[in-house]
């Protein structure tokens, strides 16, 4: 073999020696790398999962229920030894409004004259002299006393009283209006004798109770016991009617539609959770997770009455002042590893009733 071929065959040698062992190096080098990132995946893959959550506190208060609605504010009712507090006033008569002696907000006293009506048969005018008339004629001894009564009925139809004394709420008439027995033509309530009145769907007015705390929502609450409960329900819309009596200066006003609960149920002293820590789930069990350190542990509890924020529990080993899971407590396993993320430093809780 020529010199020249043992030459150029030895350096293909070389060339393919240098390959083999640059391959071997990458490999190697690439299998070292794949190890390492397995490895911390697993670690990553067995890390425990740490839920951000906020947190409260269980506590021991008193907690009411109630039936609750709207209602009309109203003149009170007649009672036993009260007449009613007054109301809408109708015509006596059919006619005109002759003369109207006084103005809506004015002040007056029962038997006041608050306007006069001319009708088809008499003038008021008429009927006032003829009442006269009459009343000089029996002093002399030359009329009945029947045609004395005649002319006093014939004139009280055409006046309208007010039948307590109160305030003139409305006039809804002027004079030379024709009027008849069914024309409202003014309002008198007096204003310190006011009742709350409500429709109580029947399904709800079971756990309603004369003495009842009334409380009404208005500027300034007002609070009163409740009066009457009926016993019959109304078949067109299946409720039961009720009513309070209000304190004097109460500061609402006739017509006026508020809102108010009643206080069927008191709880003192009972275990409390605020309401966004306590979950149901479909089984129809509730449950709160108790922070222990970093842990959350779900615990069955029992739940009771609801008021505002708050919901009345009861579990074997709770108390007051154990802190609990409020926001991100829906879905949470049993005992998952947390931190809590709350504004402050201390546990959140809602407001307490009041």
């Amino acid at each position: 073999m020529k010199p020249k071929h043992i030459l150029i065959g030895g350096i293909m040698l070389l060339c393919a020696a240098a390959g083999i062992f640059a391959i071997l190096k990458v490999h190697g080098t690439s299998g070292a790398g794949g190890d390492g990132d397995d490895e911390a995946a697993n670690q990553n893959e067995n890390a425990p999962t740490i839920v951000t959550v906020q947190v409260g506190a269980l506590t021991n208060i008193s907690l009411r229920s109630y039936v609750s609605g709207y209602g009309t504010i109203e003149a009170a009712p007649a009672l036993a030894r009260q007449p009613a507090a007054g109301g809408a006033l109708a015509a006596p008569t059919a006619g005109t409004v002759a003369t109207i002696n006084v103005v809506a907000g004015q002040l007056v006293q029962k038997g006041d004259v608050l306007m006069t009506l001319n009708s088809t048969t008499a003038t008021f005018e008429y009927a006032k002299g003829e009442l006269g008339r009459q009343k000089k004629l029996f002093e002399q001894q030359n009329t009945s006393l029947k045609n004395v009564e005649d002319a006093a009925a014939q004139l009280a139809s055409l006046e309208v009283v007010a039948p307590v004394s109160g305030t003139v709420t409305t006039l809804n008439v002027q004079p030379g209006q024709s009027v008849d027995t069914t024309t409202t033509v003014a309002q008198v309530i007096d204003l310190d004798r006011l009742a709350l009145s409500v429709k109580i769907p029947a399904a709800q007015a079971g756990q309603l109770q004369t003495g009842q705390e009334t409380q009404i929502a208005s500027e300034l609450p007002v609070t009163a016991p409740l009066s009457f409960v009926g016993s019959t329900v109304d078949p067109v819309d299946g409720t039961v009617p009720a009513w309070a009596l209000l304190p004097p200066g109460s500061g609402l006003r006739p017509g006026e539609l508020v809102q108010f609960k009643v206080v069927t149920e008191t709880q003192t002293n009972c275990l409390a959770a605020p309401a966004e820590s306590v979950v149901t789930d479909e089984s129809g069990e509730s449950a709160v997770w108790l922070v222990n350190a970093d842990q959350a542990t779900r615990t069955n509890v029992e739940v009771g009455l609801r008021e505002g924020d708050w919901v009345e529990i009861s579990a074997s080993g709770l108390k007051g002042g154990d802190t609990v899971v409020t926001i991100g407590a829906y879905g949470l396993p049993d005992k998952t590893q947390i931190k809590t993320s709350n504004p402050s430093s201390e546990t959140n809780s809602p407001n307490l009733p009041q």
